[in-house]
């Protein structure tokens, strides 16, 4: 069994040196996910010059550990989603995130990508004991926004032959690392520069343009584009509009030709998803995801692969070994759309933030919409990801999910979850209290005490130890820590505090 993301098998990004002394740019992207790379090849075909920036390698982000469906209709369902902002905002929702999946379809054929882009028909199912009408209402709300769709009864899975199902035709699937790395070479040959393990630290406009600071470097831009989904340059405002949650996936061998192909998601709260990827000889992946839940907020991963792998192992009971299983980090939005646009406040600094798990789709659209309002275009979706809209009908999402972060902060009055650091056993991390003050400790492999601060350098809030992915979580905005006490995901930029013996 691999402990990591399906498409890392394959060493193809590109290599990048970090960034020394100064540079200047049209526009300077920070981020190299989909988003990040998206939005430079857009703006280098247009002739702009243009540099991508990232605290790690390029492309080793969140984009590494999608399931990479290619979907356009709102995750959280259609009908949820026209509730918050209307039919007309759904209907453009709808046009925008297809618009996504074609021009993923466009550049892959135009640049001669090789990336197992696909065409193949999507299978929203009734969930185990939920009621029907659920597919009825989701029905109505897909034909409303013009989407095409049938309604069946069955998918190709044991047990499910009689659940009712919403048949969605011509959605897609693609190996998003194999993409990144089409896209960067294009990037590369249009002049675009990459630095890589150059974390920014600071943003700040001035003398009619925009400054990216760094420990070794600046960069100098016109304009900067924010793609690191949980904006850097936004310290409040926005993230009180986003939750973070973490999702997990399990690939298993499957015998070529045991299960249809096709995008299978079903109607349970976190739901499950499952795709096909094709593997080598007479054997492909099946992927399968879920078990979703806020950031920071459980640390028992074994158990939910354990029920992924048992809930797909009932549906298909042809499944072979697993060969990987990993986690990763959505940012969703109250009103289930990205912040893509100018950044409030600002002339110069665009943001592409909040996937509301979508990342692909949002990335790729999002690039097209930043890169023409770079240009001094309007654009039809700018209303859709205004980061300065207000959706009052969302409100009882934004009072919940920010009642996390007082949840939180009440937990530096708690006990620590260790009594003195000799309870750490290596490998192991957790809270230790001091007096007044949180630790976070982490005994490494090698018997060597790791000590920071418990507070996230963002705003303050407590953080959790991540068994699993051996990181600190933020549960408020989504912040991960390595060890070592360095930030490794936005919207920290600062590492933790070291904290003596």
């Amino acid at each position: 069994m691999v402990s990591t993301s399906l498409w890392m098998d394959t060493e193809i990004l590109p290599e990048a040196a970090e960034l020394k002394g100064d540079a200047h740019c049209d526009v300077a992207v920070v981020g190299s996910g989909i988003a990040g790379l998206s939005t430079a090849y857009e703006l280098s075909k247009r002739g702009r010059s243009v540099i991508v920036i990232d605290r790690k390698g390029i492309g080793r982000g969140m984009t590494a550990r999608t399931s990479a469906h290619l979907a356009p209709l709102c995750d959280d369902l259609m009908t949820e989603f026209k509730k918050l902002r209307g039919a007309e905002i759904a209907k453009l929702f709808y046009e925008s995130q297809a618009a996504a999946v074609d021009r993923i379809e466009e550049i892959q054929a135009s640049e001669k990508i090789a990336c197992d882009f696909m065409r193949l028909d999507g299978y929203l199912f009734q969930g185990n004991g939920m009621p029907a009408d659920i597919i009825d209402q989701e029905l109505e709300a897909v034909q409303e926004v013009g989407a095409p769709v049938h309604r069946l009864v069955g998918v190709p899975l044991k047990g499910c032959e009689k659940r009712h199902v919403l048949h969605y035709p011509h959605q897609a699937k693609i190996h998003p690392l194999k993409y990144l790395a089409g896209i960067a070479a294009v990037c590369e040959t249009n002049g675009v520069r990459f630095f890589a393990n150059s974390p920014v630290e600071e943003v700040a406009e001035r003398d009619g343009g925009v400054t990216l600071r760094t420990p070794h470097g600046r960069i100098t831009a016109g304009n900067a584009v924010i793609a690191t989904n949980a904006s850097i340059a936004d310290r409040f405002q926005l993230h009180s509009k986003v939750a973070p949650y973490r999702t997990y996936v399990v690939a298993f061998a499957i015998a070529r030709g045991e299960l249809p192909d096709g995008l299978y998601w079903d109607t349970e709260d976190p739901y499950h998803y499952v795709r096909l990827q094709a593997g080598p000889d007479d054997h492909d992946f099946v992927l399968v995801g879920g078990e979703d839940h806020k950031s920071g907020e459980a640390n028992d991963a074994d158990q939910r692969f354990a029920r992924l792998e048992s809930w797909a192992r009932e549906l298909i009971p042809t499944l072979g070994r697993v060969t990987h299983r990993w986690s990763g980090q959505v940012l969703d939005t109250i009103d289930y759309t990205g912040f893509i646009g100018r950044e409030p406040g600002s002339e110069r600094i665009y943001l592409a933030m909040g996937d509301s798990g979508q990342g692909l789709t949002h990335g790729v659209m999002g690039a097209a919409l930043n890169s023409s309002l770079i240009l001094g275009e309007d654009h039809p979706w700018r209303s859709v990801y205004a980061p300065d809209r207000k959706t009052l009908a969302a409100a009882r999402n934004f009072l919940r999910e920010n009642m996390t972060i007082l949840q939180n902060l009440a937990e530096y009055v708690a006990p620590g979850e260790i009594a003195s650091l000799e309870e750490l056993k290596p490998g192991e991390g957790a809270i230790l209290r001091r007096g007044l003050e949180k630790i976070a400790a982490y005994r490494d492999k090698a018997g060597e005490l790791h000590l920071h601060s418990a507070s996230c350098t963002h705003i303050g809030c407590h953080l959790h130890w991540n068994s699993f992915e051996a990181c600190w979580d933020c549960p408020c905005h989504g912040s991960i820590f390595a060890p070592n006490g360095q930030p490794i995901n936005a919207p920290a930029v600062s590492a933790l505090r070291p904290v003596q013996r």
